[in-house]
């Protein structure tokens, strides 16, 4: 790795963190990039045959106590992982430290910053990725994009270096002015998406056909439009058909994180779409009748796990 070049670390081996990490080391390096672990999840990556579709890879995994502070921070844990998160990167964390994160939800950045200091945290959406990954094997057609932009005045040089750095890696961006309204109509169409193949058992093509479970994903994103009006950000009909479009270019037999889950019996995210949705709906006295059908029916099936 050149000197100059610069270093970031990425908490969460999960399918973003593999997206990430392969194009950075393939562009910059291997030693441009590690993944941050406690020592018995050193042990255990270290051992795992990771392949990226289909060909063998290996990352640099990192102590997390022992770790220096890091030019770049990719937080790509999920929802139930943040709170350990933030122990696991803590040491990686120095003054001029940027930190964007790949989670889905509109919250993490708050916390993330809350933690660690709001100045250093950049919004970020990561889309239009088709990543699979069960196990060490990963699997992906579609790279997608980040979305990017500050959160409040004086972010500005931060973006510019993480843009300069994005091209260096090669690592598709743009750079939205309107970026919390782009990260809420993310949030929408995760809403969506993401519940209703885990509650249907489907994939994109089961949800886009005409039925049940298409009726359900476009009624969720509409509630979340409904939510959005009384935050103040103002989705519309138009983005979620832009939504609904994008969904269109990916693979059909394909299926987002949350029907993952569902197949691999884990946990899912229920709690930062659904519960989400709920929470903020009752604060506005708003009913969202197909997210609380949602909620229920997720944790229904959580539980016979």
């Amino acid at each position: 790795m050149n000197k100059d070049t610069k270093k970031t670390v990425i908490v969460g081996l999960g399918a973003l963190g593999m997206l990430y990490a392969g194009q950075i080391s393939r562009s910059l390096g291997p030693e441009a990039v590690s993944f941050l672990a406690d020592k018995e999840r050193m042990e255990r990556y270290r051992q795992m045959p990771f392949t990226i579709n289909g060909e063998p890879c290996s990352f640099l995994i990192e102590d997390c106590e022992e770790v220096k502070p890091a030019d770049f921070v990719i937080v790509a844990v999920k929802y139930n992982g943040l709170t350990s998160a933030l122990e696991t990167m803590k040491n990686s964390i120095g003054p001029d430290t940027t930190i964007i994160s790949v989670m889905n939800g509109i919250e993490s950045e708050s916390v993330i910053g809350e933690r660690f200091g709001h100045e250093k945290v950049l919004y970020c959406i990561a889309q239009g990725m088709d990543a699979m990954k069960f196990g060490p094997t990963f699997t992906f057609n579609h790279f997608g994009e980040l979305c990017l932009g500050v959160r409040m005045e004086g972010q500005e040089e931060r973006l510019n270096a993480l843009a300069v750095y994005l091209d260096q890696a090669g690592v598709p961006y743009r750079i939205e002015k309107n970026i919390e309204k782009r990260l809420w109509g993310k949030f929408m169409v995760n809403v969506g998406i993401n519940q209703t193949c885990m509650a249907y058992e489907t994939d994109y093509a089961g949800i886009l056909a005409p039925g049940e479970a298409n009726d359900t994903l476009l009624g969720a994103m509409r509630e979340v439009i409904s939510l959005s009006q009384k935050e103040g950000i103002h989705l519309s009909e138009e983005d979620l058909n832009d939504y609904i479009d994008l969904i269109k270019s990916l693979p059909p037999e394909s299926a987002p994180s949350m029907r993952q889950d569902g197949i691999a019996r884990r946990y899912s995210e229920v709690e930062m779409f659904a519960g989400t949705v709920r929470r903020m709906a009752a604060k506005h006295g708003l009913e969202v009748p197909v997210n609380d059908r949602l909620y229920g029916r997720i944790k229904e099936m959580e539980a016979a796990y």
